[in-house]
Order: C-alpha cells, then sequence, then structure tokens
C-alpha cells in the first residue's frame, strides 16, 4: 500500500487523508527511507537542492505568555531574563549579512507593550539601510495587533514565523493556561496574510495525548490555510515546565522515536504542501548530531544556525539540552556550512529563499 501511495506521489497526485495517515503510521525501515527518498525527489522538483540559512536572533527571552512546555514561560522563576538593547541586535543582523545569510530571523518572547513594538521596527528599519535592503527579514515574535504587523511589515520585514503548535482545541487546552486561545493564534494568522507577510507557522510532534489524527489534521490545516513556510519540532520536555516535571528525561530509545517522528512529519508535509519552505529545527539536533542534515535530507529546505551572542545563550532554551549553547557564530557557520556541502547540497549564501509558494499566491492574489 505504501508503495502505491508514493507512486501517487511521484506523479503529483493530491493525497487523501487517509494516504496522508497510512504514511505518518510507518515504522518498517525500508518504508521509512522510500518516504524520505520520496520527499526529497518532491522537494528537489518543487524547490531544488538548495539550503538556505536564517541568521536567528534570540533578543529577549521576557513573555507574556505561560505555556505549559516553554522554558521562557512567564511564572518559570529560575531562568535569567534578558533583553538586548537594540545596537546588539543590529550588530548581530549585520553579521548574518555579512556572513552572507541571506536572512536574519529576530526571535523572542511574546510582548505586546509600546516601547518593544517601537523597538523592533526601529530595528527592522536600521538593519534595511545598513544592508541597503538586502538582508531578508524574519519576525517571530508571536501574537500581535493588525496595526503592528502592518507597522512592522512597512518597516521592511517580509516573513513572519507564528507556530500554532497543534490545531486540536482540546490539546491546545491541555498545553496552555485558559487565557491562551486558539482561535486568537489562528486569526493572527489571518491578520498576517492580509497585511501581506509570507506566513509561516509549525506544530510540535510526539506532545502527550498527541494522536496520529492530530498530526494528520495538522498537515491539513496548514494546507488549508495556504502557509508559505513551517518550522515545527519533536517536543522535549523542559524540567521547569508543568509538563516536564511530569516527564523523565527522554531514554535514548524516546529519543530515537522523537527523531522519527519528526522525520516522518517533514516528509509528510513536504509531500503534502510541495512548493513551501520547511525548516529543519534545531531540536532535531537536540535529539541527534546530525538531525538537521537528516531533516534536509526529508524535504527541509532552511536551516537557522543561531547568531546570538553566546553570553544570552543559555538563557534562551525552550527545551532541555538545546544545541549550540557554547558555540559563537562563526563556529556554527563553518560546522553548518561542511555539514549541508557534505550531504550533496548548496547553501543558498545571500539569497533571501523566498518560496515559490509564495510566489505564486501573490500571483493568484
Amino acid at each position: 500500500m505504501i508503495k502505491q501511495i508514493l507512486e501517487k506521489v511521484d506523479q503529483s497526485a493530491e493525497l487523501t487523508p487517509d494516504e496522508i495517515r497510512a504514511l505518518l503510521g510507518i515504522s518498517d525501515p525500508e518504508e521509512l527511507q522510500a518516504l524520505y527518498d520520496c520527499a526529497y525527489r518532491v522537494k528537489e522538483r518543487e524547490v531544488g537542492k538548495v539550503a538556505y540559512f536564517r541568521g536567528i536572533i534570540e533578543c529577549s527571552n521576557i513573555c507574556v505568555k505561560d505555556c505549559y512546555y516553554c522554558g521562557i514561560r512567564k511564572s518559570n522563576q529560575n531562568v535569567e531574563r534578558f533583553q538586548m538593547d537594540e545596537e546588539e541586535i543590529i550588530r548581530e543582523a549585520l553579521w548574518s549579512y555579512e556572513n552572507e545569510y541571506g536572512s536574519a530571523v529576530i526571535q523572542a518572547g511574546e510582548r505586546k507593550d509600546p516601547a518593544f513594538i517601537d523597538m523592533i521596527e526601529r530595528v527592522v528599519k536600521t538593519v534595511k539601510e545598513k544592508t541597503n535592503g538586502k538582508l531578508g527579514i524574519t519576525l517571530s515574535l508571536g501574537e500581535q495587533t493588525e496595526e503592528t504587523y502592518r507597522r512592522w511589515r512597512e518597516a521592511g520585514a517580509h516573513r513572519y514565523l507564528l507556530r500554532i503548535e497543534t490545531t486540536s482545541p482540546e490539546l491546545y487546552a491541555k498545553l496552555h493556561p485558559e487565557d491562551h486561545d486558539l482561535e486568537e493564534r489562528k486569526h493572527c494568522l489571518a491578520l498576517l496574510k492580509k497585511t501581506g507577510w509570507q506566513v509561516g507557522t509549525g506544530v510540535m510532534m510526539g506532545l502527550p495525548g498527541q494522536t496520529s489524527e492530530d498530526l494528520v489534521n495538522d498537515i491539513l490545516f496548514m494546507k488549508e490555510f495556504d502557509v508559505d513556510m513551517i518550522g515545527m519540532g519533536p517536543y522535549i520536555p523542559h524540567r521547569d515546565t508543568p509538563m516536564g516535571k511530569e516527564i523523565p528525561p527522554y531514554t535514548d530509545e524516546q529519543k530515537q522515536t522523537a527523531l522519527t517522528l519528526g522525520l516522518k512529519m517533514i516528509a509528510v508535509t513536504r509531500i503534502v504542501l510541495k512548493d513551501i519552505n520547511i525548516a529543519a529545527a534545531t531540536a532535531l539536533q537536540a535529539l541527534e548530531h546530525t538531525g538537521r542534515e537528516m531533516g534536509l535530507k526529508c524535504g527541509a529546505n532552511v536551516i537557522m544556525p543561531n547568531v546570538t551572542e553566546t553570553e544570552f545563550r543559555p538563557s534562551y532554551t525552550l527545551y532541555d539540552n538545546k544545541p549550540c549553547t557554547d558555540e559563537n557564530s562563526s563556529m556554527c557557520r563553518g560546522c553548518l556550512t561542511a555539514r549541508i556541502t557534505g550531504i550533496g547540497e548548496t547553501i543558498g549564501f545571500n539569497e533571501w529563499g523566498d518560496s515559490p509558494h509564495y510566489a505564486k499566491r501573490n500571483a493568484h492574489g
């Protein structure tokens, strides 16, 4: 049955929900490899064998949200809070530019206060000015108002990642306090689309209580919503969170299970959504040293190397055992370049690497 489904994929046919479920249910090693190879063929056909770098700047771990799984949640007293000043954020964005990363990602805990909104707007404008508009800018700064999204877009940022984490209302309620709203998250994704952004979202895989049905629905939601890019990763517990306290550290076998599920989701999402950008999440590397390259071989085409100053990295841990918290930016660049060229891919240096899907969506819009 799996063979027939993959043959359908090679003929560019659309899959049914049952076929998507069947692919996510694969456990046989040979069938798994066939799935990964098929997803890689789709990637090669739709977006090419190019990995795009996005230098990620984790500029603040101050957050108004209190998600039960996240290490920088508001109620976690064991984390040292920090907020980079504007000059530091700009300096790291310029480092990304000078080192030929086509884009930078500015990421932080969620905040809606005017001082923060104004600061991000100034940073984006300055980076655009200092790079003659050449550095692509992605923001990942959570739920905001339409006006804020518009202002940041007009300042010069053009991609926005707002992960939804799960599309199951029941699961969402287990992951978040009552004042966190799945519908508000979806509304913000709609506002991003309305204000002209390339829209990214993503989910966590391997959450306690999550079913394969949930994951099928997640993929179908992302297809139906017509997203341009996806950043998703396996759930890894953080010991200082309500969810993490209930789960002992992963055994090697659990790490392998989480990694396989993460790779399957990348592969199936590539097969179903075809021409979008998919990031190989850092969480994959937390489970397996070569996890990000494995992600590329399963259909991902974006890597987000950390360019945050080393002193701040240990304070921005969303989950335990996050990799590269003690490497500086140059080490990350050299290490990743060697790894990616080692699997036969090229790196899209000095390129924004926008998803072909966004260009098509705009042409039709």
